[in-house]
């Protein structure tokens, strides 16, 4: 029955992922985020539409998700669950997908969500902190360079496995969250469209 604590695990951890910070955020002003801007309810839309102090607010909510999901709920699933402390990297791993597939695919909202990428870097920020690190530095870079958060967190996505496989962690580690990167930048999918046509929002542009 080694199983049923990985499954706990990922439940309770897909049910912490699911709460929509930013759709809650927008619904407290009054606003219901997906009519506006890209439509996404993450933090990216929720500072273009309700401004920086909110949308940073999102952003450390969505990243905290990820973090605690895949830190804290492993030691709490242990306390309930002795047998299991020798399991603790794989209790992480499966309470960081089951966020971030919450964040992606809430339930709350018709299993429509976020694109994963602050709750990916909570999740992560647990893993291997000093990939986080790098993997930030290059998503300031290419934001930088481009003016499109879109662009630095399709970037981040890529780089992200890369790091965390540099920094010595399982491989069982680095091939999950190679696929939840994947996952992250399939779901840039209109971004990229509006790349391609040239109608994505720039950084520092003025809201139409």
């Amino acid at each position: 029955m080694e199983f049923v604590p990985y499954i706990i695990t990922a439940v309770i951890a897909y049910l912490l992922g699911s709460t929509p910070s930013g759709f809650l955020a927008a619904k407290a002003k009054g606003i219901d985020i997906r009519t506006v801007g890209s439509g996404n309810i993450g933090a990216t839309n929720a500072m273009r539409v309700l401004g920086k102090p909110l949308g940073c607010l999102v952003l450390l909510t969505d990243a905290l998700k990820g973090f605690v999901a895949a830190a804290f709920l492993p030691l709490l699933i242990m306390q309930f669950f002795p047998e299991m402390k020798g399991h603790r990297d794989g209790l992480s791993i499966a309470g960081g997908a089951g966020a971030i597939l919450g964040h992606n695919y809430t339930c709350w909202l018709k299993f429509k969500g976020g694109k994963g990428v602050a709750t990916t870097g909570g999740v992560v920020l647990a893993w291997a902190p000093l990939a986080v690190l790098v993997t930030f530095g290059v998503w300031v870079l290419f934001v930088k360079m481009t003016r499109y958060v879109s662009v630095g967190s399709i970037a981040a996505a890529i780089v992200l496995p890369i790091a965390v496989w540099c920094s010595g962690k399982s491989s069982t580690m680095v091939i999950v969250l190679a696929i939840l990167c994947a996952l992250a930048i399939y779901k840039h999918k209109g971004n990229i469209q509006r790349l391609m046509n040239g109608t994505e929002n720039k950084v520092g542009a003025k809201k139409s």
